[in-house]
């Protein structure tokens, strides 16, 4: 699955992720990735992440991994030689 990041507070050590179905999952410290570790300031990353339903707790977001951002390519200049 794929979804947006609301927010993650490291102090608390978790945060909540959108997903591109609407529905809003809990993704706890742990729940990332090995190596994919977020700050405050991931609010709008794109992550990519499996859905992991425990009968006694909500849903949420487990194996959370950051989505690269691809570089836009520059314009080149028109006429300088």
């Amino acid at each position: 699955m794929e979804g947006t990041m609301i927010w993650f507070n490291p102090a608390k050590r978790h945060g909540f992720i959108r997903t591109d179905e609407g529905e809003r999952l809990r993704v706890d410290q742990d729940g990332f990735a090995a190596g994919q570790l977020v700050g405050d300031r991931c609010r709008g990353m794109r992550v990519s992440f499996e859905r992991a339903d425990d009968r006694l707790e909500e849903a949420r977001a487990v194996n959370v991994e950051v989505m690269p951002l691809f570089a836009a390519r520059r314009a080149r200049a028109r006429g300088r030689r």
